[in-house]
């Protein structure tokens, strides 16, 4: 008889979704041996992604035993679970590499976003390729960093969702800690704002919550407001984008609000029960925000990560066609494909995961390079006009950005954008 690989007794996984407990898996059973292939079949709901997502050592059950190669996968901790998931084929890579190299990947990593991450690929080195133990101790200490700032967004979004609940009012997650779920290890992925929407009570929870908890609330930021949880920002969003800065935004809106109408699954967060955007919503949206803050400023390979993460476990819930229809609307579609062009090429996405698109070697080097080393830098100044003519040499030196992710004119975006922090003169320190 060939080896048992994996083996399930008895998994069950509840999610609480207000009041009631969904059974997703109920008793699940099953023994998979070396040389066989097995499919997974079933209705939509029926369990598919949760069985599936268990086997990737990405969630845990609520009950039962799932072994892997004989090893009771509870008993693993989260950086051997990763491991599992994530195995170093090659790493002569970094055959000697010495102190001053690996003192460029720490620097790199943490300016990029991406430090934890590193910091889980460098475990799979064998110990004689591993930085010097000075920098692994600052390494661990900051990858520690992360996770307690993780942990305290999750209890203030918890707090925040049972506060919202007492009120009947539901709560989506946007970007941050909803992605998080989809990273090998979800606590190394930094998270800094909390981005909530409420499908369409915006101004009557800020009022609650300025009424009921004393905190106040900022409404002079676009597209949502602001305010602290327990030292972490809120931004609760009326809109997805900011429609005032230009016209394919506002299009763009009416398109969020019909796709946020109907709400992706619940996850309870610290035993609190909150919705994620539908696969739909959150393709669009993520595509959106990094185009957006790649022509406006920069983004960061934690951006590109975002969506690598996504789409490798989403991909076959994501209408691509309707996706590619909407980014040549507002021509965003050579970003799109750049972002797909880089998670193959760099971050190890299986084509298969994606769609065929079209490759631009010259323009895919460019945006990579441009990532990594902006061609435009520097600290904003303080004082009115210095911030003023600091963001329009920003703006000109990006406008090639500009054209790569937008429809409209560089005179037109201009004037729009200028008009829109008129109306919110505090915008333009911002």
């Amino acid at each position: 008889m060939n080896k048992e690989v994996i083996r399930l007794d008895e998994i069950r996984r509840d999610f609480r979704v207000g009041d009631e407990t969904v059974h997703a898996l109920r008793g699940v059973s099953f023994t998979i041996r070396e040389g066989e292939f097995v499919t997974i079949m079933g209705t939509s709901g029926s369990g598919k992604s949760t069985l599936l997502n268990t086997l990737g050592c990405l969630d845990t059950p609520t009950s039962g035993e799932y072994y892997l190669d004989g090893v009771a996968v509870r008993t693993m901790d989260k950086n051997q679970r990763a491991t599992l998931r994530n195995r170093m084929d090659d790493a002569s890579l970094f055959e000697g590499t010495d102190a001053a190299q690996w003192r460029e990947i720490y620097d790199l990593s943490s300016v990029q976003g991406v430090l934890a991450q590193a910091w889980d690929g460098m475990q799979l080195l064998p110990e004689a390729m591993r930085p010097p133990r000075a920098l692994r101790l600052q390494w661990a200490v900051n990858v520690e960093r992360i996770e307690k700032v993780y942990r305290r967004q999750e209890r203030a979004i918890a707090r925040l969702a049972a506060f919202y609940r007492e009120h009947a009012i539901p709560m989506m997650l946007l970007k941050g800690y909803g992605l998080s779920l989809f990273y090998p290890v979800p606590e190394h992925r930094p998270c800094g704002d909390i981005d909530i929407w409420l499908f369409g009570r915006q101004p009557e929870a800020d009022k609650l919550v300025a009424r009921e908890w004393g905190v106040p609330v900022d409404v002079h930021k676009e597209h949502h407001t602001t305010f602290d949880v327990d030292g972490i920002m809120v931004e609760n969003h009326y809109d997805f984008v900011n429609k005032e800065t230009h016209a394919s935004n506002a299009r763009l809106e009416r398109l969020f609000k019909q796709y946020a109408a109907q709400p992706g699954e619940s996850v309870a967060v610290a035993g609190v029960a909150v919705y994620l955007p539908s696969e739909q919503l959150n393709a669009l949206f993520l595509l959106r925000h990094a185009a957006v803050h790649f022509a406006a400023i920069n983004i960061g390979l934690r951006h590109v990560l975002d969506w690598c993460v996504f789409v490798a476990h989403c991909h076959d819930r994501i209408d691509w066609p309707a996706l590619y229809a909407v980014a040549r609307e507002t021509r965003m579609v050579g970003f799109l494909n750049c972002l797909n062009a880089l998670c193959v090429d760099c971050l190890g996405l299986e084509a298969p995961s994606l769609p065929d698109f079209e490759r631009d070697a010259e323009l895919e080097k460019r945006v990579l390079d441009e990532i990594l080393s902006p061609a435009f830098s520097g600290e904003q100044p303080e004082g009115l006009l210095r911030v003023v003519r600091f963001k329009i040499r920003r703006w000109w030196a990006n406008r090639w950005k500009h054209r790569l992710v937008f429809d409209e004119g560089l005179a037109g975006a201009f004037v729009h954008s200028a008009w829109a922090h008129l109306k919110r003169p505090r915008s333009i320190a911002h």
